[in-house]
């Protein structure tokens, strides 16, 4: 396979090696033996923490003796577009030499046809058109389908927390009922929804209680990113200094896209990280391409919502959203509107909720939202 020349070492999406994936060594250490020594993973961290990169990062490590899946759901809202994306995403992993596969196929989907389409490279690319009113059966001949390569697989599903949404109830009971009689495929469900997260996987109701081993993923060490972001710097023969790198990572507490796409900015500006002003030069700059959409994201909300998320902006990190100093101080409505307007904004990813309190969750929408 020939490796594409990476331009900007400081990637904001995708995976391209473990050159450019910063640090993450205990936690992929811990996801890789998880998986090896039989147990399914539940990691949990906000978007844009890394999940992804992670979840990649030990598949290059698994890889090595396990057919390794990744899906994200995100945008799937019900059980038919799941199990039309985990059957093509599975189909033909098992297995090589694509008539060999295909037959196999056949044999195990009676409810619908997979459609195979041939790539340049020799590969296969398998497609299912899943009827809703036998989105169960699919599913469950996809996972006989699993069971019977005998090939260890390792699928990954990321913001499993989906499924909670789907007007089919008991999509988690559902899925639970067959993972567990399938011990060749081990699963990562990845979340970045705690609390329902928590729900699934940690409360005795849920379906998967006890049945996961439990990862939190928090931001990667200031130090090692420091020194990962500075050897590129200095290789190109530009400047960096550590504290303009701690000045942009207390910024965004170290989120990683956030610090990504900053880094990333100055680098493709010819520049190095030489002051916190450069640093700050870039968010402004990136703050500022995405003002219209800030605008109409804000006018889409109530009154109530845009005077809280206005006041939250403002302050960067509110511990009691209710309490009465912070409404008098920002002129806000009754504490049961703000109440009633801050749980309506977490159900939309407009607002989060950390240890230290109440923030926006886009932080560049926060820093947005601080100069109105």
């Amino acid at each position: 396979m020939v490796r594409m020349k990476i331009e900007n070492p400081f990637l904001t999406r995708g995976y391209a090696g473990p050159e450019y994936f910063c640090d993450r060594e205990a936690e992929t250490k811990q996801l890789v033996a998880a998986i090896a020594n039989g147990r399914d993973v539940t990691l949990v961290a906000p978007r844009r923490y890394g999940k992804t990169g992670l979840i990649h990062n030990a598949f290059r490590v698994l890889e090595k003796d396990h057919a390794a899946v990744y899906l994200d759901i995100f945008a799937m809202d019900d059980l038919a577009s799941f199990v039309q994306a985990f059957s093509s995403a599975v189909a033909g992993r098992l297995d090589s030499a694509a008539g060999r596969i295909g037959r196999k196929l056949l044999s195990f989907f009676k409810s619908c046809r997979p459609t195979m389409t041939p790539q340049d490279d020799g590969s296969v690319v398998f497609s299912f058109d899943v009827a809703p009113s036998l989105a169960k059966a699919t599913l469950k001949e996809t996972f006989d389908y699993i069971a019977s390569s005998g090939r260890k697989i390792v699928i990954a599903i990321d913001e499993f927390q989906q499924v909670r949404s789907f007007p089919e109830k008991g999509t988690e009971a559902l899925l639970r009922s067959f993972i567990q009689f399938v011990p060749n495929a081990h699963f990562v469900f990845a979340g970045s929804k705690k609390h329902m997260m928590d729900e699934m996987f940690v409360s005795p109701q849920g379906p998967f209680y006890q049945s996961t081993q439990l990862m939190a993923l928090g931001p990667i060490d200031a130090t090692k990113y420091a020194a990962f972001a500075g050897k590129f710097f200095r290789k190109a023969g530009r400047p960096f200094a550590a504290e303009a790198f701690r000045h942009l990572y207390d910024r965004f507490d170290g989120i990683t896209w956030y610090v990504q796409a900053i880094l990333n900015r100055v680098w493709a500006d010819g520049h190095g990280l030489d002051s916190a002003e450069r640093a700050d030069a870039a968010v402004e700059n990136l703050v500022a391409e995405s003002g219209s959409f800030f605008i109409d994201l804000l006018r889409s909300q109530t009154a109530a919502e845009q005077s809280l998320m206005k006041a939250i902006g403002r302050e960067g990190v509110v511990e009691a959203i209710s309490a009465g100093d912070f409404i008098r101080r920002n002129k806000l409505p009754a504490a049961s509107t703000i109440r009633s307007a801050a749980a309506k904004l977490m159900e939309r990813d407009l607002i989060y909720r950390t240890e230290g309190g109440y923030v926006i969750y886009d932080r560049l929408f926060g820093t947005w939202l601080g100069k109105l």
